[in-house]
């Protein structure tokens, strides 16, 4: 079995993730490395405070954002191998068909473990780059004494080479669980047929097609509702926490949360959006043969997406509030001089209206994308 250049651009998704979640957990866990070399030269007073308080901000930060995305990478991941076991299942079957054992063929798989090795290693090298600038940021005051980045192995170990064994040896171990499938079955692209117990018949609706079509899409590509979800959490949370950021820490913690939002955002709702299109790519030629509209069946396939989207922006902008007061209140309450922190609702508008904007632009370009799929070529498949 041999994956392919095409294949290992799919899984740029995870790259991306793993490239921020790198970046971000490095500079502030590099940062508390070396800080606590000089913590015996710190005894009390607003120094001892704000050391506590930078201290306290690493953990939240690498455990909330470092967390969520290895959570987000993790489920990307498994959305991949079941993609590829997917299109790939005649070769898999043939594979078993010719002896070779479950296991035989989900150990090739490690290679989706790269993918992670390769933004890890991305995310590191940036945030070495990004470090004098950080140190200095981070005691823009001068309360605390002037520290060298140092390098230490061990970090370097536990956000690069842990990662890629460990989505490695997950990539192996689903893999496997997902081929426990017969050869036969495989071949003849019945690939989840035995591995599922037999599901509860949904009673079909006698509505209209196109709203029956919208309900049956989202029903059958629920991950992809996570990722549309994820998408509009990204933009929504980062945007409006990077200018919070502005007066509560500094311009360049803000730049990079911006930058980072609206690249997960983007690369969150490219493999969405692409995967629907793909996925029914044959359901959209039979409705442009029968006579509907290009509108139409983008409104039918990528339209049930919208709400979801919505909410994803709902739950962002809640959840930058809530960890922002908890930054406020809690991490930096005895810190003196630290704005005081309010919802900012023009902000939320502005936001809003910016995702909106690009949401529909993407869902057009989309649309235009339908008009190019072949009809010819669909029923030649």
């Amino acid at each position: 079995m041999v994956i392919g250049i095409k294949d290992g651009a799919k899984l740029a998704g995870i790259m991306i993730t793993s490239f921020c979640a790198v970046l971000v957990c490095t500079l502030f866990l590099n940062y508390n490395m070396d800080m606590a070399s000089i913590e015996g030269t710190i005894t009390a007073g607003p120094a001892r405070i704000l050391y506590d308080a930078l201290a306290m901000t690493s953990k939240v930060v690498c455990c909330v954002t470092g967390g969520c995305l290895l959570a987000t990478s993790v489920v990307m991941l498994f959305f991949y191998i079941r993609h590829y076991i997917d299109t790939h299942k005649k070769e898999l079957g043939i594979l078993k068909a010719l002896g070779y054992s479950n296991f035989h063929v989900a150990i090739h798989f490690w290679v989706f473990g790269l993918s992670v090795f390769v933004g890890a290693g991305a995310g590191y090298l940036g945030a070495s780059l990004m470090m004098p600038r950080f140190y200095e940021t981070q005691n823009a005051e001068g309360m605390l004494p002037d520290m060298a980045v140092h390098f230490h192995p061990l970090l370097l170990f536990c956000m690069v080479a842990g990662p890629a064994l460990f989505f490695a040896a997950v990539a192996v171990l689903y893999a496997w669980r997902k081929l426990r499938t017969p050869a036969l079955a495989l071949i003849r692209e019945n690939l989840w047929a035995d591995t599922k117990p037999p599901k509860r018949r949904v009673r079909e609706s006698d509505g209209p097609f196109l709203a029956e079509l919208k309900r049956s899409t989202l029903r059958d590509k629920k991950i992809l509702v996570f990722f549309i979800i994820l998408a509009a959490f990204c933009f929504s949370a980062m945007t409006q926490m990077s200018f919070s950021m502005k007066e509560l820490s500094s311009v360049m913690m803000g730049a990079m949360m911006l930058l980072i939002g609206i690249v997960l955002a983007c690369t969150a709702l490219f493999l969405a959006v692409t995967t629907v299109v793909r996925g029914n790519a044959r359901t959209i030629a039979m409705m442009r043969v029968f006579g509907y509209r290009e509108r139409q069946c983008s409104q039918a396939i990528l339209g049930g997406y919208r709400p979801a989207a919505y909410v994803g922006f709902a739950i962002g902008t809640v959840y930058q509030y809530g960890l922002l007061r908890i930054m406020v209140d809690i991490v930096f309450r005895d810190m003196e001089e630290v704005p005081e922190y309010t919802f900012d609702f023009p902000m939320m508008c502005i936001s809003l209206a910016f995702f909106a904007v690009a949401y529909e632009l993407v869902l057009y370009g989309y649309s235009q994308r339908i008009k190019k799929i072949s009809v010819k070529e669909i029923m030649l498949e």
